[in-house]
């Protein structure tokens, strides 16, 4: 009986796969069959068994595991007698001088490793869809907004491209925690080592370079939990700025504005009883999923206060926030990837509200050429200010207020006034910055 929407609506396979049962156990038996290897190496246990080890552990099945785990209670040993098992006499030596979250932590180490790879690729595929995106509509000028309320002319392409650019950011993070979130330890139950002795720093850095991980300086039993609070903070970053995308698609597609629609499948239904819906649901589903994605931040900065040098209580927590701020930031990067690839943009929507205001949205570049001819700044403005309310509250085009204004019309003529009012003669350096961006992020 599948319980969570992860099992059956949400995520992706490859994603699901870091995080599932099976992959788990597999990452848990590397980590033995490293352990052996270092031991071997270091002359901690014969050679012969590490090979022995190394060779076999891999045969071990997690069904076995939780056999046992249901007999003994005790997962990690549940996993070390299962791989034993499997080992012959030289089973004697795994988990040879190991506690168990040596093995638990250098396997998240391991998984985070793996959906860091994921992810990566999922950034990618959407900052560069974000950029065509951008370079298609680098010179489409639509009304810009603050507050809700009209404001300047602007580009799609400017839009899209800030979008890439954070998408990017996020890429860099993603690159630079990595090597502070997938590492490994085997420091033993209070992080003295002292079940290896003097060899025990060594063995360490031998068994994690083997599984390709960092190494922790120092820890206690368990690996700080700062480092993995940062893998999820990073989650819950990118989930909202998915979301900002989300809502302001969401924006553009209401009714009254009507500039933009997400990808609507030919047989896809809007609504159950009104046949003419056409609604936002992948941006709101990704709006939706970051909420969740967000609330993962505190229990896993809860996670790094335990007690001395460890208890129990990140642990139930830490089966719940990895796989879910993983698999849904997964999923709501794949979604807001195919709603950017397949946005349709409605150009005569677009016109029609840089016109809406009749040029009352233009009103600062009149103030500019005003101030720019010797008129002094804040008369420009109190001057321009007043004749757009008195447009607005007209409804009339601001040119025809300016045009009977006679301070206005002593340094302008009504021409000039005109091609001031355009809104493709006032998106400044929009497009060169486009294509700034595009030429540093591809």
């Amino acid at each position: 009986m599948l319980i969570h929407p992860i099992d059956f609506r949400y995520g992706t396979p490859e994603m699901k796969h870091v995080w599932c049962e099976e992959n788990r156990f597999s990452c848990i038996v590397s980590a033995e069959a490293a352990l052996a290897k270092a031991l071997g190496d270091a002359g901690l246990i014969p050679k012969s068994d590490a090979e022995t080890i190394q060779e076999k552990a891999g045969l071990a099945k997690l069904s076995r595991a939780k056999e046992i785990e249901a007999e003994i209670g005790h997962e990690v040993m549940g996993a070390v007698k299962a791989v034993s098992e499997v080992c012959g006499d030289a089973g004697r030596f795994v988990h040879f001088g190991a506690t168990s979250n040596d093995i638990l932590d250098t396997a998240t180490g391991m998984q985070i490793q793996q959906a860091a790879g994921v992810l990566a690729e999922k950034l990618a595929a959407l900052r560069s869809s974000l950029l065509c995106r951008a370079e298609e509509t680098k010179y489409l000028v639509c009304m810009g907004r603050t507050h809700g309320q009209h404001a300047l002319p602007m580009t799609y392409g400017l839009r899209f491209a800030v979008w890439a650019a954070e998408v990017f950011r996020h890429e860099k993070r993603l690159q630079e925690l990595l090597p502070r979130a997938a590492v490994g330890k085997l420091t033993g139950a209070v992080g003295t080592l002292a079940s290896l002795g003097k060899d025990g720093m060594q063995v360490q850095q031998d068994m994690m370079q083997t599984l390709g991980l960092g190494t922790v300086d120092v820890s206690t039993q368990v690996i700080a939990r700062d480092r993995y609070a940062e893998y999820i903070f990073f989650l819950a970053n990118c989930a909202t700025t998915l979301e900002k995308i989300a809502v302001e698609i969401r924006s553009l597609q209401r009714t009254e504005i009507g500039e933009v629609s997400e990808p609507f499948g030919k047989k896809q239904v809007g609504s159950s009883t009104m046949p003419h819906k056409r609604n936002p649901v992948k941006c709101e589903q990704v709006c939706s999923l970051a909420r969740i994605i967000r609330g993962m931040v505190e229990p896993a900065l809860l996670n790094n206060t335990l007690w001395d040098e460890r208890d129990l209580t990140n642990s139930a927590a830490e089966r719940i926030t990895f796989p879910e701020a993983s698999v849904l930031t997964d999923h709501c990067l794949k979604i807001m990837t195919a709603v950017i690839d397949g946005l349709e943009i409605h150009e005569d929507a677009v016109c029609r509200n840089l016109s809406f205001l009749q040029g009352v949205n233009l009103a600062e570049s009149v103030m500019m050429e005003l101030t720019r001819r010797g008129m002094n700044r804040q008369e420009a403005h109190g001057i321009i200010r007043k004749a757009s309310l008195e447009a607005l509250e007209k409804r009339c085009p601001l040119k025809d207020i300016l045009s009977e204004n006679p301070a206005v019309s002593a340094i302008l003529s009504a021409e000039e006034t005109a091609a001031l009012l355009r809104p493709e003669a006032y998106i400044g350096l929009a497009a060169e910055q486009v294509q700034a961006v595009i030429q540093k992020l591809r």
